[in-house]
């Protein structure tokens, strides 16, 4: 009986050393509080809809992660890659542009025929048309670019382009949902002169980017609070900001503009509600980020995209409730009357 009494106390001692070892070695959160809305109710434009089971479907199974969606002057796909590469896709065939040695982003061609990349790892880069692979930016007055997103091209060259996060890397995205303080940045680079630039600070996961009709603002999605941001970049409000869509039914990704007043909204899940509760309790996410990940919230496989006006109106929204055909949507690039859907996740890309 001794000896049993002296062996459990060894594996309870054994026991509880490994889980405090594990606890204390987890990454710990300065998580915060705020209030999120209701989340609007799937009626009206909102209405689930099957509109998304429509599309063609691109490159199915051969490509992966195909996260933003880029045209060239002659109307041929690009896209990123998950494993880093630069593709064309030109039917069934997939070209290798480049490899960037990160994980492409938000990308677009400017006027001179390069394209512009937001690498998450390697900054804001220009492939050109032969192949070669520039940074343009990889910090701005000091400050390293951690987590480089989406971008959006003006008339004048100059490149706005996001930081979605100062403190966490793409892998670690959640943790910036889970902790929820302002990271992310808005810059902007001038070709002209090779400067960048800060627009604006304190974003909550600046994401996607897309410009005015009038060239006069830029449209700033903040991820993590459910939210567009306008910030005006000439005229009289210039440098001034304001929320125009709050309180969306989902997380808006990347963003673009159809340059005729209309703006899609890609959106990778609806709202969660474990999300809106863990919001007003910070100590649920401080717990959560303990836990193995396979517990961390996911998002749900549905497939969705918003389109707005320039005052946030909602005019229009595309499901997928099944997600079996198209989910995870991270951009929706209007393009010569279609939608082309991209994912930071699967395997395809779509056409409507």
């Amino acid at each position: 009986m001794k000896h049993t009494i002296i062996k459990t106390v060894i594996v309870l001692a054994f026991m509880i050393g490994l889980v405090s070892a594990w606890w204390f070695s987890t990454p710990s959160l300065n998580a915060v509080a705020w209030q999120p809305g209701a989340a609007p109710a799937f009626t009206g434009v909102l209405s689930p809809n099957t509109d998304l089971q429509n599309a063609g479907l691109l490159g199915k199974g051969l490509v992966h992660g195909p996260e933003d969606i880029a045209f060239d002057a002659q109307g041929r796909l690009h896209a990123g890659l998950h494993d880093g590469r630069v593709i064309r896709l030109e039917g069934d065939k997939v070209i290798t542009l480049a490899n960037t040695g990160g994980r492409p982003l938000g990308m677009q061609f400017d006027a001179s025929g390069n394209l512009i990349v937001c690498d998450a790892w390697k900054g804001l880069l220009q492939l050109s048309p032969d192949g070669q692979i520039t940074t343009l930016v990889s910090e701005v007055m000091g400050v390293p670019l951690t987590f480089t997103d989406d971008l959006d091209i003006a008339a004048d060259g100059k490149i706005y382009f996001t930081d979605a996060s100062t403190r966490y890397r793409q892998p670690d995205y959640i943790l910036d949902l889970l902790e929820g303080h302002p990271y992310g940045r808005l810059y902007v680079y001038d070709p002209a002169t090779r400067t960048a630039r800060l627009v604006l600070d304190g974003l909550y996961f600046a994401n996607g980017v897309a410009l005015s009709k009038n060239q006069d603002a830029v449209f700033v999605a903040e991820t993590y609070r459910y939210r567009i941001r306008k910030v005006w970049i000439s005229g009289e409000r210039a440098g001034q900001n304001e929320i125009i869509a709050d309180n969306l039914p989902g997380l808006p990704d990347n963003i673009n503009s159809d340059r005729n007043g209309t703006i899609w909204l890609a959106m990778p899940s609806p709202r969660k509600a474990i999300a809106d509760v863990s919001a007003r309790h910070p100590w649920i996410r401080e717990l959560m980020v303990r836990l193995p990940r396979a517990f961390w919230p996911k998002p749900d496989r549905y497939g969705l995209a918003v389109a707005i006006d320039e005052n946030g109106n909602v005019l229009k929204s595309l499901h997928d409730p099944t997600g079996d055909h198209l989910r995870m949507i991270t951009s929706v690039m209007p393009y010569q009357g279609r939608l082309y859907f991209g994912s930071l996740e699967n395997d395809r890309i779509g056409r409507l």
